[in-house]
């Protein structure tokens, strides 16, 4: 059975899909997403995919779908998206963009990333493995008092000096290579557990997001989505966590607000100006019935804008 990614048919009828469009899928993953808009497409329609993840572009699926002379996979990050763009001659022409945020499941169920605090595996967390340091490398290195601002702001971690303390102490004895090594110092370190939450949940995935830069990269796309996109054509976000929702819901609403030029008080109309982005509907959850097949589901938020 082919893999479904998180809200794939509200995510395909957000985007409106046209026949003859042109669409980027900025997180191609295993391809749900992108195999399903090049359905909806003729022979004039175009799709581009991106992925930071070498493994993603070089799989299987990806290989299969490159044969559709309408598709083309490229390995970049977010903030190199306008780039890539004018480098197509595409600026001004897209139709539709879609972001499905944060770590794929290929890249959680494989112990040898990283990412999974439940399986034993060298400690990297990188998205792209070609590039920057493994998250051994980062802890290995980053100030304490760095550490406990990274685990409080990226993991809303309200026992961040705690940890942030145990990681340091532990890595002046012996270096932090594995995931449960890890985990084994931050259980240590908190005094209790959430029910249901493992505890090294809030901290995990503020290391992931430092060591890849997520949330900086989320502000760079969704910039450069809005200029590339044509009058009209859909911006579509799946998000699964607070901080990278607050960014998208926060930026949709600062471009679809009117905005005044600076100048001398009082304000005139002509000085106005429309914001690019209109917001559509409202925010969109996962169906009761998908969480039931899909429990990574539960904290999915998908954010709908068109361009002016």
């Amino acid at each position: 059975m082919a893999h479904l990614p998180v809200m794939y048919t509200e995510a395909l009828a957000a985007l409106r899909i046209k026949a003859e469009g042109t669409y980027l899928d900025c997180t191609f993953g295993r391809g749900g997403h992108s195999g399903g808009i090049l359905k909806q497409l003729n022979q004039q329609g175009r799709l581009l995919a991106f992925d930071r993840d070498a493994e993603a572009v070089n799989s299987e699926i990806a290989q299969q779908l490159r044969t559709d002379s309408r598709f083309s996979l490229q390995q970049c990050w977010f903030s190199q998206l306008q780039t890539v763009i004018e480098t197509k001659g595409w600026t001004g022409q897209l139709d539709g963009i879609l972001l499905d945020l944060g770590v794929s499941s290929p890249q959680l169920d494989n112990p040898e990333r990283g990412f999974s605090f439940l399986k034993q595996g060298p400690l990297d967390m990188r998205m792209d493995r070609n590039t920057g340091l493994s998250a051994a490398q980062w802890l290995a290195t980053v100030d304490e008092r760095e550490l406990r601002q990274v685990l409080f702001d990226y993991g809303e971690e309200r026992f961040a000096r705690r940890i942030a303390k145990a990681i340091v102490t532990a890595r002046s004895q012996t270096a932090i290579n594995t995931t449960l090594e890890l985990v084994s110092i931050i259980s240590n370190a908190v005094p209790m557990t959430e029910k249901h939450k493992h505890p090294a949940t809030r901290s995990f995935q503020a290391i992931r997001i430092a060591v890849n830069q997520e949330l900086d990269e989320i502000k760079a796309v969704l910039q450069q989505a809005t200029a590339v996109l044509k009058p009209g054509g859909r911006l579509v976000v799946i998000a699964f966590h607070s901080l990278e929702d607050r960014i998208v819901k926060r930026f949709i609403r600062h471009e679809s607000g009117h905005r005044h030029t600076i100048g001398r008080l009082p304000i005139k109309e002509a000085d106005i100006q429309q914001g690019q982005l209109q917001t559509v509907g409202k925010a969109l959850r996962a169906s009761v019935e998908e969480v039931a097949l899909n429990p990574r589901a539960r904290s999915a938020i998908m954010r709908i804008a068109q361009r002016n």
